[in-house]
């Protein structure tokens, strides 16, 4: 899974949500972490898909979920799950009071028909 670079556990993550939402003001349904460098973006149901974006932009092909209570990885570039891996810098996942979708007070009210399936 891990290949030369593709996860290097020492780096934090950028914060508690998107780093793409966050700056556009948009909304997520479930976030990922890459392990790599630490960049959180939103899954691939989420409207902005960002996570996918950060790979596809970057080459760094490693996420972890960035979701409480969730310790799998997934490699874009193999298409493979795994149930674990490597144990990452803290915080393992957003805050457990931030609600999915999130963050609260930007996500619309019709949430469910804006995500991809």
């Amino acid at each position: 899974m891990t290949g030369e670079h593709a996860i290097d556990p020492r780096i934090p993550p950028t914060g508690p949500g998107c780093a793409d939402c966050d700056a556009a003001g948009g909304w997520w349904f479930h976030l990922r972490r890459c392990a790599q460098c630490g960049h959180v973006g939103c899954c691939d149901s989420s409207p902005g898909q960002h996570a996918t974006a950060h790979y596809r932009a970057t080459g760094h092909p490693v996420v972890r979920s960035y979701e409480p209570g969730e310790d799998w990885f997934w490699n874009y570039a193999t298409d493979a799950l795994h149930e674990s891996g490597p144990e990452l810098a803290p915080p393992l996942s957003h805050p457990a009071d931030q609600p999915s979708p999130g963050p609260a007070g930007r996500v619309p009210e019709d949430w469910a028909r804006a995500l991809h399936r």
